[in-house]
């Protein structure tokens, strides 16, 4: 019975540390930009390659089993 009142002591220690960092993160300005990640997505895109897309689109042919 004892283990868990230390292990809830831990618990509750280690969440206080987590809230202090949080508290100390936003009063240093950590989430204050919020127009980057408006503009972040617009320089994200990946260019495709037409030949990889048009050969997983079409079907394959059924070699076991030719039916004609």
């Amino acid at each position: 019975m004892t283990i868990i009142y230390m292990l809830l002591a831990i618990s509750v220690f280690v969440a206080l540390i987590f809230f202090a960092l949080f508290i100390f993160s936003v009063k240093k300005g950590q989430y204050d930009d919020t127009y980057t990640p408006s503009v972040r997505m617009l320089f994200d895109d990946e260019l495709v390659k037409e030949g990889l897309s048009n050969k997983k689109n079409t079907p394959k042919e059924n070699k076991t089993n030719p039916e004609k």
